[in-house]
């Protein structure tokens, strides 16, 4: 069977001009259970070696997304630009970075550290950060001067380009623990800005959402995995407190700044305590939605990797907070989420496995502006196409 047989026009260059960057989030659920599975508690070298191997699938396909999502914007610019003024697509940018530092993470947890690796980390950790600055940036600019939303239409996908730097932060946290003190400063610095642009960012957007919900109840059943993205940023906020708290004490001891490197340390692990509570909430809510939704049916899209990510840093958060307060409900509560973020994670791919043999999921978005299809067909294809749950909001 020829993977590109039922791609657009049957042309597989058509594949790079109708590439969109959700694909990327299958590299944040791909990297975040390779981490979590390398962190799971019970168990001997055997989850490290699967992990090591997860991870590594993962940098070969973040290597071919990248090369085609640049190859769109080189190919085909007019397209690209027509991606960046697109309401939903667009927030998908967010999905590069993130998926970019589950890699960084990975050279500092899932593989021996040393001062070479170090250094290539710090360098990817700096990449990271431009990305995800770009994200947070460039997208609420077309959000506020080209888009146009509404709170009815309003979903937790806003949350995808704000996050990033809260993701990038707690990667900042575990770098900074293995630099020396100058460069692991800057590292903490930087790592704190960030972490505040995006944590006060989407508690702006959660309380939005919590109003829409209330006004305009739960949206359409397409839109039933979004409702796990909550747990992103509440997940990464309460993991940067606490690696940025462990880093404060690495880097600062014995200078001027070591009592504030004591309360960093104590005051982060109080607000990811915070954090992680609001986020349970959240997290019981979109079970409950989404018990809700099976009585409906949920067809497959490229959205379903909602299941995986926001869920697994949630997990990490559990993780740190087992090993930071060695209270005994956290070690076997983030097993149960390692277990529950595999089962996601098993059924998501072996459905984009089958989208991307049978040609489906290479078909291009719908984007009438670009692709020329009438509303009523743009309606019928939203199910299949790259653009996701997401695209449902167009109709």
């Amino acid at each position: 069977m020829n993977l590109f047989a039922d791609a657009p026009k049957s042309d597989p260059w058509e594949i790079i001009r109708h590439f969109t960057p959700n694909w990327f989030a299958a590299n944040m659920g791909t990297g975040i259970l390779a981490l979590m599975l390398a962190e799971f508690p019970y168990g001997h070298w055997e989850q490290k070696l699967l992990g090591q191997g997860l991870w590594s699938i993962n940098v070969f396909f973040f290597v071919i997304f990248a090369l085609l999502f640049l190859g769109r914007a080189f190919f085909y610019p007019d397209s690209f630009r027509r991606l960046l003024h697109h309401p939903i697509q667009s927030l998908f940018i967010g999905a590069i970075p993130m998926g970019f530092a589950t890699i960084v993470n990975g050279m500092i947890i899932i593989w021996p550290v040393s001062a070479s690796s170090v250094a290539i980390t710090e360098v990817m950790w700096w990449v990271d950060v431009a990305l995800a600055v770009i994200s947070v940036l460039l997208v609420p600019f077309f959000m506020f001067t080209a888009h146009e939303h509404s709170i009815e239409q309003m979903t937790a996908a806003w949350l995808l380009p704000i996050v990033p730097p809260e993701v990038t932060a707690a990667s900042g946290g575990l770098l900074a623990q293995h630099l020396a003190p100058a460069a692991g400063a800057a590292v903490i610095y930087v790592s704190y800005v960030l972490w505040s642009i995006s944590v006060l960012l989407s508690m702006g957007i959660l309380a939005i959402l919590f109003l829409r919900l209330a006004l305009h109840k739960l949206p359409h059943r397409d839109m039933a995995v979004s409702a796990w993205l909550p747990l992103g940023p509440l997940g990464t906020g309460a993991m940067a407190m606490i690696t940025l708290g462990v880093a404060d004490q690495h880097v600062f001891s014995g200078t001027a700044l070591t009592g504030m490197a004591q309360f960093g340390a104590m005051a982060g692990l109080f607000v990811a305590v915070l954090l992680w509570g609001f986020g349970l909430w959240w997290m019981l809510m979109a079970a409950f939605f989404t018990l809700r939704y099976l009585g409906e049916g949920l067809p497959f899209n490229m959205g379903w990797w909602g299941f995986t990510f926001p869920l697994g840093v949630f997990n990490a958060a559990t993780y740190l907070l087992a090993r930071e307060t060695h209270f005994g409900v956290f070690l076997p509560l983030g097993a149960a989420f390692t277990v529950m973020l595999s089962i996601f994670w098993i059924i998501v791919t072996q459905r984009s496995v089958a989208g991307m043999w049978s040609g489906r999921l290479f078909r291009a978005p719908c984007l009438s502006a670009e692709t020329g299809l009438p509303d009523s067909s743009c309606a019928e294809a939203a199910h299949q196409e790259n653009s996701g749950l997401m695209e449902s909001l167009r109709k």
